[in-house]
């Protein structure tokens, strides 16, 4: 009977791949169900997420004089601004307007102006009848593709100019005219604007920058153009927004002394509850190893303290309002012993994300009583907007028409370009051994003699026709154990191969494949789960962003997958290597990357040459800066270094590795 079941189980593999796939897959598991959910990265993560943030809560805590918070807030702006890339040259606004609507007590003006030369952001001015000077609000869009023409952005700016403050919504890169990836026909090329922050991200990351950057520098550009209007008082400036707003109001609010009251929306929280339920979000959300640095949500309104700010929020919203309330509690404490408690508080309304009725008023409340020093109550009310097409400012609908306009992509790739040139100045003058430690230390990769051999355990064997397939566990410092396979014919070559690939050791592991390829060649093959791959993974790789989500956390304790990755494949070639074999005489390991594993695997070859005798990459990109000039960098986002570019692109490594070894498929 056992044998009339493993002939059926061969007939059901050999005519339905799908089911054979599946089976196989159940079959070459090596962790149990307990096992992987202990070895999950992004579980691994967390605990070092919370970890660092009770010791910046340690910090937070030994603050009592107001000599300690200011050393605090300057502390944590000079990292914001170093992590964020620094600013550029503050350069012309080149202003004009483009029309004008005229409405109930008020206008709107359509405006363009300049972020950095032939880099312009389109707005609606919202100002009151009368002479002014008026005080200005910026408002800062959430996620939505009309973005300034969104109704909620129009609320906002109706009921400022209501109640005799000017209003200046615009439109964030990504969003409304300003997308930076359009089709064929001049359309968004994606519905969903926070995947344009993504990618915009991916190049922004290399070179050493943010999506944020570009953000908090339009917002810094847009209160320029505030302050420049003779309607407008400069020392009267406000700032809020929801959502995706409501974080730039944070970010900009906490850098730009000129915003004098504040009403970020829908955001702020704290990094330990917005980890614990949804998680790190775009791009532009995370800055590079801010967790770790110190710098949670709460600091947003401490590196203010003690400017008047109020912290809008709603029950049901996904940025927990129980870190919202947390939040508050921690900048109410700071603001007291500042001696302004008054300065700062908190509004909750109910329902989901988003800003209702109440909350608005609230919001105008707020920006009235310290900006027209006026305090009578405002009452909550449903107000009119109009059809987005009525307020667009190009007549295309995208700055992108315009002659000479550059995107953020086009930006960043002429940055990188003189990048390159620092870096061909570097490599010229200074050691292999100085640059392969410049490499690790960007990376994050440890040097050899900081890494322990791995210890394995055998985990079972499954019978192939031809060969067979050990099942096994690598186990390293990490925590994290590798889940592997050795595929095994009768009598193998004294040379081996190590075989990385984005869907981890079961990619290209069917019957017919390329490892059984080199199977029948006679090489046995070993295949692994690298960190977050496989077993170890906490959901499918998205095929546009890869796995977006460990990547950010990883990124916000300033951590790269790459660096987490590389080590793991150091000790698998170090298993390989060494597999009954005397530490004099290894074994040949050839090494194969497939996809971005590819680029773990020439950065593995980069840092210990001499553990592998070849390096073949399929469908791997062959330099860093071509990705940077792509729009749609697709798959790149979960392997990208922050500041790679900055010290070295990929065929230096290729120079590290020998380029003799290493080849291109």
């Amino acid at each position: 009977m056992k044998h009339l079941a493993q002939m059926l189980l061969g007939l059901i593999i050999a005519t339905h791949g799908f089911i054979g796939a599946s089976l196989r897959a159940e079959d070459l598991t090596c962790l149990t169900e307990n096992e992987r959910k202990q070895a999950v990265l992004y579980s691994h993560l967390q605990q070092e997420a919370y970890a660092a943030l009770d010791r910046r809560r340690e910090v937070y805590e030994e603050l009592e004089t107001p000599e300690q918070i200011r050393a605090y807030q300057q502390r944590l702006r000079d990292f914001f601004v170093k992590q964020l890339g620094g600013f550029p040259e503050r350069t012309t606004l080149n202003a004009k307007t483009v029309g004008t609507i005229k409405a109930d007590g008020y206008r709107i003006e359509k405006v363009i102006y300049d972020s950095q030369p032939h880099h312009r952001i389109t707005a609606n001015f919202y100002l009151p009848d009368g002479d002014g000077p008026f005080p200005g609000v910026i408002v800062s869009s959430g996620h939505s593709r009309t973005a300034k023409a969104a109704d909620y952005n129009q609320r906002f700016g109706i009921m400022m100019a209501k109640h005799g403050m000017a209003a200046l919504c615009f439109d964030p890169i990504g969003q409304g005219e300003r997308s930076q990836i359009l089709n064929s026909e001049g359309e968004n090329q994606f519905s969903g604007t926070t995947t344009e922050h993504f990618l915009v991200g991916v190049g922004s990351i290399l070179v050493g920058r943010s999506t944020a950057r570009y953000r908090v520098w339009d917002a810094m550009r847009s209160i320029d153009y505030l302050c420049s209007r003779p309607e407008i008082n400069p020392e009267r400036i406000g700032m809020t927004g929801c959502s995706g707003g409501g974080t730039l109001t944070s970010y900009t609010m906490a850098l730009d002394d000129r915003v004098k009251c504040a009403a970020p929306s829908c955001y702020l929280t704290t990094f330990r509850h917005l980890i614990e339920t949804i998680g790190p979000q775009d791009a532009e959300q995370n800055v590079f190893g801010q967790i770790v640095f110190g710098l949670d949500h709460p600091d947003y309104v401490l590196m203010r303290a003690p400017k008047p700010t109020l912290i809008s929020s709603t029950t049901g919203d996904y940025f927990s309002i129980e870190g919202a309330w947390d939040n508050y509690r921690q900048a109410k404490r700071i603001y007291t012993r500042l001696g302004f408690s008054e300065r700062v508080d908190l509004v909750e309304a109910e329902g989901k994300h988003g800003v209702r009725p109440q909350a608005l008023a609230t919001i105008a409340h707020w920006m009235q009583r310290w900006l027209l020093d006026r305090d009578a109550p405002i009452p909550a009310e449903e107000l009119e907007t109009r059809p987005p097409s009525e307020l667009l400012c190009t007549e295309s609908g995208q700055v992108l028409s315009l002659p000479g306009e550059q995107s953020v992509f086009d930006l960043n790739a002429a940055y990188a370009v003189q990048l390159a040139s620092k870096r061909k100045k570097l490599w010229e003058t200074e050691s292999r051994e100085a640059m392969t430690a410049r490499v690790r230390e960007v990376v994050g990769v440890r040097s050899d003699d900081k890494l322990s051999p791995p210890k394995w355990e055998d985990k079972g064997r499954v019978q192939r026709e031809e060969y067979h397939i050990d099942k096994l566990v690598l186990r390293t410092d990490s925590g994290i154990p590798l889940p592997g396979l050795t595929f095994h014919p009768v009598s193998p070559d004294d040379d081996a191969y190590l075989y990385l690939h984005d869907e981890g050791k079961l990619g290209d592991s069917g019957a017919g494949g390329p490892i059984e390829e080199l199977v029948d060649d006679g090489y046995a093959v070993v295949s692994v789960d690298l960190r977050g791959q496989g077993e170890t993974s906490s959901g499918k790789r998205d095929d546009l962003l890869g796995d977006w989500k460990t990547y950010s956390l990883g990124y916000l304790l300033g951590q790269s997958l790459i660096g987490k990755r590389v080590e793991d494949v150091l000790a698998a070639g170090h298993f390989v290597a060494y597999y009954q074999k005397k530490k004099d005489s290894p074994r040949a390991v050839h090494l194969v990357g497939v996809g971005q594993a590819g680029i773990v695997a020439l950065h593995a070859a980069a840092m210990n040459p001499k553990l592998f005798a070849s390096v073949t990459l399929r469908d791997t990109p062959r330099d860093w800066s071509s990705v940077v000039e792509e729009t749609v960098p697709a798959g790149q986002f979960d392997s990208t270094v922050h500041s790679a570019l900055e010290v070295y692109d990929l065929p230096d490594l290729v120079r590290l590795a020998g380029e003799e070894k290493v080849r291109y498929e």
